[in-house]
């Protein structure tokens, strides 16, 4: 089965087609600046083109994507409508209606409006990509594929806030957590590698967005994103957590609304805010190896903070069985990874020095022999799972 799979931004569109069975990608790329001038990069055939073109809304990307396909230099198939089996859409927020992947309908399209004041910059471009699919494709069957989704197993004493339980109720106030995609993928292949039962395992998503996942028996049990993605570790341009008490002190001191402190914790905050240099990790890092005091402080930060939560799983856990790097940064940061688990040998956390400094790629153990704790370095692959479940749910439709 080819299975489109699609991402719809505010103002972009990621997509890629592959076999769900061999996991081969025929085309990827993105659809940038829709609603501004627009822009495709697309690879396939081992040909990469770039071009400005003219997508006034996301409606000429789908299609221009979908015509790609079919012409050369990009030509990967004959027909969209013979050869494209599904597609399944990235939706970043599922709330508490959906603790799995489900086929989409009028009933799923009207829970996702619902859901829009928990996710207002991703939801309504998620609704707006699927509305155009099955518009465009009519007989083609539609698969939501969650972030949120996979950490639907937390319990309540997990995921609830300490405040008014009211609060709960009327409004959904809580912690959801996301990149859930990709930490069931990486705990599910750590869970091969380990070979045991009931495995406990925390997954370290390092990115420009990141987040860590404790997972026991394939479940996730707590996850440090919480009601938005800005809870948690230090990223890129996000605060993670911080005292609730500094937005009204910024709000005064620097004469702020509420909205202009919350775009400031996510946009103006972490690498970015700390380092004053970027939000790239790789010019911090190359910048902290030229004596810059203030890079080296925000990669020491960085690391802490990723210490702090190994520690507080491990705990949650009961013990653990391994420790996973995925992402950009968990795959390819090597001084991310060395630094997160210095000082933890009291743990059984050993790493392996000359081994965390290859590189290579692929699955990987980082750990020396003597450590009780596996460490793994795992890539991602979300869109594999989207794929995945798309087939599993389309495939006798």
């Amino acid at each position: 089965m080819l299975v489109l799979i699609l991402n719809a931004g505010s103002s972009s569109l990621k997509f890629q087609l592959m076999n769900h069975a061999t996991h081969d990608v025929f085309a990827r790329g993105v659809a940038e600046r829709i609603g501004v001038d627009g822009r495709l990069a697309i690879e396939s055939n081992g040909t990469k083109t770039k071009k400005d073109v003219n997508l006034p809304t996301h409606k000429e990307a789908i299609e221009l994507v979908l015509e790609s396909l079919v012409t050369k230099p990009h030509k990967v198939i004959d027909s969209v409508e013979k050869d494209i089996d599904a597609i399944g859409h990235r939706v970043v927020h599922g709330g508490e209606y959906f603790s799995k992947s489900v086929i989409i309908d009028e009933n799923v399209i009207t829970k996702l409006e619902r859901l829009v004041p928990l996710a207002p910059l991703h939801n309504p471009a998620h609704i707006m990509g699927i509305k155009i699919c099955m518009d465009l494709m009519k007989e083609k069957p539609n698969v939501a594929v969650f972030d949120t989704a996979f950490h639907q197993t937390m319990d309540p004493s997990t995921y609830l806030y300490a405040v008014p339980y009211e609060d709960y109720k009327k409004f959904a106030l809580r912690k959801y957590g996301f990149h859930g995609t990709s930490h069931h993928f990486v705990s599910k292949e750590a869970n091969k590698l380990l070979k045991k039962d009931n495995p406990k395992v925390i997954v370290c998503h390092l990115g420009n967005g990141s987040s860590i996942c404790a997972v026991k028996d394939g479940k996730s049990i707590d996850t440090s994103m919480g009601l938005t993605p800005l809870e948690g570790l230090i990223m890129g341009t996000r605060s993670g957590d911080i005292d609730p008490a500094a937005i009204s002190y910024l709000m005064e001191k620097k004469q702020m609304s509420a909205q202009d402190v919350v775009n400031y914790l996510n946009k103006k905050s972490g690498l970015l805010g700390v380092s004053g240099i970027s939000s790239d990790l790789r010019e911090v890092i190359e910048a902290s190896t030229n004596g810059d005091e203030r890079a080296i402080l925000a990669i020491d930060m960085i690391c802490n903070r990723i210490k702090k939560y190994i520690c507080a799983y491990a705990g949650m856990l009961g013990g653990l069985d391994a420790i996973c790097f995925t992402a950009g940064v968990g795959e390819n940061a090597s001084i991310i990874r060395e630094k997160a688990c210095e000082n933890l040998n009291f743990m059984g956390i050993e790493l392996d020095n000359e081994k965390n400094e290859k590189r290579q790629t692929g699955k990987r153990e980082i750990n020396t022999n003597k450590s009780k704790v596996k460490i793994f370095v795992i890539p991602t692959n979300e869109e594999f799972v989207i794929a995945n479940d798309t087939y599993n749910l389309a495939k006798d439709l």
